[in-house]
């Protein structure tokens, strides 16, 4: 069986064409599909016998939301169940502009961030092109509209799937699909240098954020196992390469940790590392996990530390938290569930996909 959200146009008019079905019902098909209908038989304007070969050879593996928390602040976090019963999540974020899902690459992460909850399971698996899209018709449906904005900050490193994100973007942007605007859609890595190269050679129009957190080599292998591999000389280089290829500015994803990476001589040091690029930072209060010794700064500290920044000509923002009480950072929510004895295929507890 074929997942058709891994399909496009083409690809879909291919195959039906090999089954013996008229390769023009794929935009028929693709068209409900990203209407929200999901089911064949749904599919109206099908003959009967197509829609019976649909069910024969086709799925759309729209993820089950097994679990989902709403916050106080309208963030809402998702749990989903993929088709193999692998749990990943999800977040939707309302602002004014809109609804922005933060959605999930990887099956946990090989990466090892020490801040990160995501990571604790290790890799189990790579995203297909329509996993990633079955996020965001699993949220669209809970939002009730469009999804305006895309972050791939969820469980994974997107780098680190490379070849699949890239075919994602260029699937999610498409006008026959969901349609969402490159410059709406942000990806972010913990800094895989040669992909960052390939990431400008694409020469699509996604943001480009990097998790930074610390301003040394040696404190930044503490919490990023990636920068045993890849240092600040390597990975800047890339950055730089990146810029000169795409014009465009890079942020900085810097976790505030209280005692570790707080003071003015790291906001020195920032200054000194973003010195001649077109960059912002997003100054993030440390999403505390269960287990872990590091914990954030009070907010007075993290104001000073903006100003540091902010004196120094650096464009600075503090991220606004949200869904801090429904364990909205990447991975706490699946490792709350797991801990709780949700197990891998976890318990379905609402009425949602």
């Amino acid at each position: 069986m074929i997942n058709i959200l891994n399909l496009t146009p083409e690809k879909l008019k291919q195959s039906l064409k090999e089954l013996g079905e008229k390769p023009f019902r794929a935009d028929q098909i693709l068209n409900w599909i990203y209407q929200g209908v999901f089911e064949f038989d749904d599919m109206l304007n099908l003959s009967q016998s197509t829609r019976a070969l649909l069910k024969e050879s086709y799925t759309v593996d729209v993820p089950k939301i097994i679990k989902l928390m709403k916050s106080v602040d309208g963030t809402r976090k998702g749990l989903l169940k993929l088709k193999d019963g692998h749990i990943i999540e999800a977040v939707l974020m309302k602002y004014e502009h809109g609804y922005s899902v933060c959605i999930s690459t990887q099956v946990g992460c090989r990466m090892g961030c020490s801040f990160c909850a995501s990571t604790k399971e290790g890799l189990v698996r790579n995203l297909t092109p329509g996993e990633m899209i079955g996020q965001i018709l699993a949220l669209s449906e809970v939002a009730g509209e469009r999804i305006s904005n895309l972050v791939l900050m969820g469980s994974g490193e997107p780098l680190d799937n490379f070849d699949h994100v890239a075919k994602f973007l260029e699937m999610v942007s498409a006008p026959w699909g969901l349609n969402i605007g490159q410059r709406r859609i942000t990806l972010s890595t913990c800094g895989i240098a040669p992909r960052i190269r390939d990431f400008a050679d694409l020469d699509n129009q996604v943001k480009l954020a990097i998790s930074l957190h610390q301003t040394t080599d040696a404190a930044r292998r503490e919490l990023m196992p990636v920068a045993w591999q890849y240092d600040l000389k390597e990975l800047f280089a890339a950055l730089r390469y990146y810029q000169d290829k795409t014009n465009r500015r890079i942020s900085f994803e810097y976790a505030l940790v209280e005692g570790v990476n707080d003071t003015q001589e790291d906001a020195v040091r920032l200054r000194d590392l973003l010195r001649g690029m077109m960059s912002h930072v997003n100054l993030i209060p440390l999403n505390e996990i269960k287990d872990s010794l590091l914990h954030k700064p009070d907010m007075k500290k993290i104001e000073t530390f903006k100003r540091w920044l902010e004196s120094f000509g650096i464009p600075t923002t503090i991220r606004r938290e949200m869904g801090s009480d429904i364990e909205a950072a990447c991975g706490q929510l699946k490792r709350s569930f797991l801990d709780q004895g949700g197990g891998l295929h976890g318990g379905e507890n609402d009425g949602h996909r």
